[in-house]
């Protein structure tokens, strides 16, 4: 059985947003067993997974990567939406557009401290569509 859908997340402010909750609560039926592969349809924006406890985790995310890949890089030639276009799109290069997770009876089954982010690299970003391919039995 193969299932797909579109979920359409509403616009969120630049940072790291867990969505586990609301991507999970818009879900078909899961199967027994199986797979989940979710895919962010930009190139703004990433989905990671990591620690979803302790909110400075987000805090850290954004100080790392802000440092890592500078908006406003005097180097970089793209730069025709704003001094975040071209480290917007490399942020979502390293981090990546798609997680995979097993489902075990009808459910995600992420580790105990694991969830969900979307990555949100654009002063103003815009909604974001996370396309969800359900593999199973």
């Amino acid at each position: 059985m193969i299932k797909q859908t579109e979920i359409i997340l509403s616009p969120l402010k630049r940072g790291y947003h867990l969505i586990t909750k609301e991507l999970e609560s818009k879900l078909p039926v899961l199967p027994k067993a199986g797979l989940a592969h979710f895919f962010i349809r930009h190139t703004s924006a990433a989905l990671t997974l990591n620690e979803n406890a302790d909110p400075t985790v987000r805090i850290d995310f954004e100080s790392f990567m802000n440092k890592l890949i500078p908006d406003g890089d005097p180097t970089f030639i793209h730069c025709e939406e704003g001094n975040d276009d071209m480290s917007a799109h490399l942020k979502a290069s390293i981090l990546g557009a798609a997680v995979t997770i097993p489902v075990v009876n009808g459910r995600l089954h992420l580790g105990t401290w694991q969830g969900i982010y979307l990555c949100e690299f654009r002063d103003n970003g815009e909604s974001r569509k996370v396309f969800v391919t359900i593999i199973g039995e």
